[in-house]
């Protein structure tokens, strides 16, 4: 097999993430709130690395493609650049008629000096032109009381006239389409008997609305067959509102998008194109107001600040609203995915269009991350929702055991994985003569020296049973051991509830893996103690944390638990960072801060009971607080245990590598 290596430019393609990572990436999001839809939520926002530490992409940065995209083309263009355009086409208008009117006059002269025709009829033709060039010169500056005047006006010159319908059929075209998209042919003659039908379509039109806005079912087969014609491709009442509401949209969102003289500009040509006509303005004002209550044209529409200095015509500036619509559309989507799901209603295609295949192919690749979860057996349905499995808790806690362990130092604890396992504990250093039943971990440098010893030098050497020397193996013990976990709301607030849950399912992987026949029990305590097994434990969340310390509550728990393991280690690691501040009194929890003296005993007097039954108690503590040290200093004293102090981030690194130490004894 060959491997070639080259420069990472980005174009290589390094693989999914597979399952596995895809769930290391969550796991600490599990522990900290226990919440698997947030959890999955926050990996799609935020995409996945993998163990090489190359990330997979998440909905953030397609909004921030998408936000780059956006802002591109608001530096690129200039919006007001469109009534420029406008203004100068109408200036080409009027400079090929005037030329176009000088030439059709010198033409008419020509022809009299040719005899062909008569001084009446020059001084006519003198007169026609005068009064042609009159009326262009009496033509309003603006671009609006130009198109209004010249809409009236006969032009003399063929290409002018040609010019400035050209003109017009583009106006027509951007600015009424969203109200008369189907009519482009007749809006081009504006006949008497065209404006009619206009208003006869708007009047059936605002009908079937208002129809479907009182909860009526509108007519929309009979509206088709009668005007299907100009709306082709819509199928439903629903699809022409959506299409008449986007487009609509786009001309308010052009307007918004104008500095105040150029919106009026933009209305007054509108005005102008419908001839003032009352009845077609008031019929398409209602049709407005009708489609603003049924589509959300308010969050259709956006204001949106050009500052470019690219040049661009009224359709192209239309064409740029229609994208700056879709993007806002696109960006609505992707904020509103919550769940893997949600990703369906994100239209692929509208994502490669708007920002490339590269961002399509990681659209696919989120939509694949719940799949793959199911498919390795970490996630599973349960109706419409998904849960962790058995598999993925262990999992998680294998991470938390893993995040630990490459916290300590080499020389702290040895605990290598190994494909193979093999009788007894771990060797030693020191050896022993063979016995029956000692595992065969044979020193063959000392049993040869044995047998020289026994014989003398030379060869052969003989080997005697007696011969034989072995290495010392630990004896492991079987212990029981209960993690009282303190989830009152300062454990979460001063972000120690993530790593104590961590240290929880450390534990329970190491004891799983390592020490299978040892019991493990975790106790949550707040205002009252509860036990957790190791498979809930991820799903504990900040809402299941309360008031108090009832560090009372959790001992008598945990003696409880520890009473079913008769001899054998029997522990209580707790981690705390506070005081007792309640206690139980006939079963009911009695808070008070600061702490009483009647909880601190109670608390005490449940210690020696823990003690007469042989339980250690071993506390980390997460805050050195004069009370909290002062307490736990007494309890020690009576229990014997230990007392640490430790930070969050060590918590992990004192209570796992405390527990192995203290299970192993040397075999001797």
């Amino acid at each position: 097999m060959l491997f070639r290596y080259s420069r990472w430019d980005g174009t290589q393609d390094l693989g999914d993430l597979d399952a596995d990572e895809l769930l290391d990436t969550m796991a600490d999001d599990l522990l900290l709130d226990g919440d698997l839809p947030s959890a999955l939520r926050r990996l799609l926002q935020q995409g996945a690395r993998d163990s090489q530490g190359m990330r997979q992409p998440g909905l953030r940065d397609l909004l921030d493609r998408l936000r780059r995209q956006r802002q591109e083309r608001l530096n690129r263009y200039d919006l007001g650049s469109s009534l420029d355009d406008i203004k100068e086409k109408l200036d080409q208008v009027l400079r090929t008629e005037q030329e176009g009117i000088r030439k059709w006059l010198e033409d008419r002269r020509d022809e009299v000096r040719r005899g062909e025709g008569s001084e009446v009829t020059q001084k006519a033709f003198e007169t026609l032109a005068t009064d042609k060039q009159e009326a262009l010169s009496q033509l309003p500056p603006d671009p609006a009381g130009r198109i209004r005047d010249l809409m009236k006006y006969d032009f003399l010159d063929p290409d002018a006239r040609r010019q400035f319908q050209e003109l017009l059929d583009s106006l027509r075209q951007n600015m009424l389409q969203p109200f008369l998209q189907g009519m482009q042919q007749s809006l081009q003659s504006m006949t008497p008997q065209d404006l009619e039908q206009m208003r006869e379509m708007l009047r059936d039109l605002n009908r079937m609305l208002a129809d479907k806005a009182r909860g009526k079912e509108p007519d929309f087969e009979a509206f088709k067959k009668k005007w299907g014609q100009h709306f082709p491709g819509v199928e439903s009442l629903d699809q022409l509102v959506d299409q008449m509401a986007r487009q609509i949209a786009q001309m308010r969102s052009l307007l918004q998008s104008m500095s105040p003289q150029q919106r009026s500009q933009l209305e007054d040509m509108m005005r102008s194109l419908m001839l003032r006509d009352e009845q077609l303005e008031a019929a398409l004002s209602q049709l407005a107001m009708r489609l603003d209550r049924l589509a959300p044209l308010r969050e259709m529409q956006n204001r949106y600040p050009f500052k470019g200095q690219e040049d661009v015509t009224l359709d192209q500036a239309m064409q740029l609203m229609d994208e700056m619509q879709q993007m806002d559309q696109l960006e609505r989507e992707l904020r509103g995915v919550q769940q893997p799901g949600d990703l369906d209603r994100v239209d692929r295609e509208q994502v490669e269009k708007l920002l490339g295949p590269e961002s399509a192919r990681d659209l696919e690749r989120m939509r694949e991350l719940a799949k793959k979860l199911e498919d390795a057996g970490y996630l599973e349905r349960n109706g419409e929702e998904l849960e962790l499995t058995a598999r993925a808790i262990r999992k998680i806690g294998d991470k938390a055991l893993r995040d630990i362990f490459a916290q300590l130092k080499r020389d702290r604890f040895g605990g290598h994985v190994v494909e193979r396992r093999g009788a007894g504990g771990d060797r030693t250093d020191e050896t022993k003569r063979y016995e029956f039943g000692d595992p065969f971990l044979l020193d063959l440098k000392e049993t040869v020296m044995n047998a020289v010893g026994r014989d003398g030098g030379g060869t052969p050497i003989r080997l005697a049973p007696d011969d034989f020397a072995v290495f010392r193996t630990e004896l492991r013990t079987q212990a029981a051991t209960v993690v009282m976990l303190d989830m009152s709301r300062s454990m979460v607030n001063n972000g120690y509830f993530l790593p104590a849950k961590k240290v929880a399912l450390a534990l329970a992987a190491l004891i799983r893996g390592q020490f299978p026949r040892d019991a493990l029990y975790v106790v949550g305590f707040s205002l009252y103690a509860r036990e957790f097994t190791a498979a809930k434990l991820p799903r504990v969340s900040w809402t299941d944390c309360d008031i108090g310390t009832n560090m009372h509550a959790g001992f008598l728990l945990s003696r409880q638990l520890l009473a079913r393991h008769q001899g054998g280690n029997r522990q209580i690691i707790m981690v705390t960072d506070g005081e007792p501040t309640a206690h139980l009194e006939g079963g009911v929890a009695d808070f008070a801060y600061p702490p009483t003296r009647r909880t601190v005993q109670e608390t005490l007097r449940e210690v020696q009971r823990c003690t007469r039954a042989g339980i250690t108690i071993n506390t980390f503590m997460l805050e050195r607080s004069p009370w909290l040290t002062a307490f736990v200093e007494e309890m020690a004293r009576i229990n014997r245990g230990r007392a640490f102090f430790s930070s969050a981030d060590k918590l992990g690194e004192y209570v796992l590598v405390d527990y192995v130490r203290a299970r192993r004894a040397r075999a001797s």
